[in-house]
């Protein structure tokens, strides 16, 4: 039998129906591998296996009953520990929360589960999704399975950063040891580790999915999606995963589309945009090229390339980390170990020491910086300097793009500026850290779909992604021109087994 582990969601969910496998099969191979590799690589903080083959067995017994089958039946998962899952601890990868097991199932994560998924375990991230290399977590940092190479076939052999904050999905899925896995984007959360793992991952536009039961970092930033092998993989489980919820006050209620049905790679009378502001001085040669790849394959594929520019593109990243740190600094107010998580009482405290003790405690250094600087841009005398100013520029940001979508349909840029660095190589410069999010942070700031799809590889050996913008609620668009850059790329490359 083929190593079911290779299979990403359609295979799995087809060969379940057809009988060629077993969903207990799938479920059992799958947490063998996440038993073997999670020592290694600290994808997951929770390992859930009783959960992937409850799943799976309720699978199979429909099956001999003859009783239809939803569109991931079979299919293991992980799940961002962002996502409040019943009965199963959710920690948001922060000691503030450790101990914390929700009553009840976050709306995406039940609708997984609604369509026959199965839970391999809850996912490393960065804290409180405030990160992009994954070493923010309380838990540990997750290691990417790729290692460098040079010319010779030899490598550095650093442990390299996942992306972050969707680290440890990426990790896991780039590794095989889950069939896909959820993640969430603020800033680029999804599509930075995407491209750092050589896999594929969707941001739908905002309010797409449902964030109730999602742990919040920035509520007008924050939005869920898939993260799997490949663009048909992302477009079956979005479709899972989308819907309105009138839960969620933020929730788009339009009818989901049947993004898998409509995908094809033929993109004549498509036009294409590049923006001039992305070729940045001393642009990456390896990520340039890749660019220039990109735009000839989506040429070959029937589209017209056209020039636009988004002049407030410079901007973007000042102003989402004005933005981001306010809505967090109001956000993670609850945490106030009065309800739930950690509780840090020190003799003789009062109720503010209490708090002031539980926040030192309980936070990791990064997330406290964020809900320092969202507390002083939100303060009197400086709301009108900076958040108002901020917001303004985002406004101006989505503007640019509504008006290169009346030239174009699509834009193309690369996902982030380099392959995967060393982890510890970025993270005593917050400032370096935070410019890996420059190309990702305008869809984000603008609500729109965005997608990064592999390319190929670096003169490291390191996977390079290609990103996607599409105009609001046109995930089609997305979703098509990434599988046009996917068929002609043939990128079928994967890390060599090390854990």
């Amino acid at each position: 039998m083929t190593d079911l582990t290779n299979l990403g969601i359609a295979a799995i969910r087809d060969g379940v129906a057809k009988g060629d496998f077993t969903a207990t099969e799938v479920a059992t191979a799958f947490n063998a591998a996440v038993a073997e590799a999670n020592p290694a690589l600290n994808a997951f903080i929770v390992t859930t296996p009783d959960h992937a083959l409850a799943a799976a067995e309720r699978v199979d017994a429909a099956r001999a009953q003859g009783q239809p089958l939803g569109p991931l039946a079979g299919v293991p998962i992980g799940m961002k520990d962002l996502f409040a899952t019943q009965g199963v601890p959710t920690t948001a990868a922060s000691h503030i929360l450790e101990g914390f097991v929700p009553q009840y199932e976050s709306t995406v994560s039940q609708k997984l589960w609604d369509a026959g998924a199965g839970m391999l375990g809850k996912l490393n991230l960065d804290q409180f999704a405030m990160g992009s290399s994954n070493e923010t977590s309380a838990f540990g940092n997750v290691i990417s399975p790729w290692r460098a190479k040079g010319p010779d076939g030899t490598g550095d052999n650093a442990p390299r950063a996942p992306g972050g904050s969707s680290g440890g999905s990426s990790a896991a899925v780039s590794a095989h040891i889950v069939a896909a896995a959820t993640g969430t984007d603020t800033g680029g959360s999804i599509r930075q580790p995407a491209a750092f793992t050589g896999i594929a991952g969707i941001k739908p536009t905002y309010g797409r999915c449902s964030r109730w039961g999602i742990v919040a970092f920035a509520s007008s930033l924050d939005q869920a999606g898939p993260m799997a092998r490949d663009v048909t993989d992302c477009a079956i489980m979005l479709e899972a995963m989308a819907g309105f919820d009138a839960k969620d006050s933020t929730s788009l209620d339009l009818p989901v589309p049947a993004w898998s049905a409509g995908l094809t790679d033929d993109l004549k009378g498509l036009k294409v945009g590049i923006p001039r502001e992305y070729r940045l001085d001393g642009l990456n040669a390896d990520v340039a090229k890749s660019w220039d790849d990109g735009i000839a394959w989506l040429k070959d594929a029937g589209a017209e390339v056209v020039d636009i520019s988004l002049p407030h593109t410079k901007y973007a990243l000042p102003a989402y980390y004005i933005i981001a740190p306010a809505e967090a600094s109001s956000n993670l107010a609850r945490y106030d170990g009065v309800r739930y998580g950690l509780r840090d009482l020190p003799d003789g405290a009062g109720l503010q020491e209490m708090y002031a003790a539980t926040r030192a405690a309980g936070f990791g250094p990064e997330v406290k910086r964020r809900i320092l600087i969202g507390t002083y841009v939100l303060s009197a005398g400086f709301y009108d300097a900076y958040y108002t100013q901020a917001q303004k520029v985002r406004t101006l940001i989505a503007r640019d793009f509504e008006n290169a979508f009346q030239q174009v349909d699509v834009i193309l840029t690369p996902t982030a500026p380099t392959s995967a660095f060393a982890l510890g190589e970025k993270s005593a410069d917050p400032l370096e850290m935070y410019l890996n999010d420059v190309f990702s942070v305008p869809a984000s700031l603008a609500g729109l779909p965005a997608m990064s799809v592999p390319a190929g590889l670096d003169r490291s050996g390191l996977p390079l992604g290609l990103h996607l913008i599409g105009r609001p609620f046109d995930e089609q668009g997305v979703l098509n021109a990434g599988l046009a850059i996917e068929r002609r790329a043939g990128f079928t490359a994967r890390p060599e087994k090390w854990w």
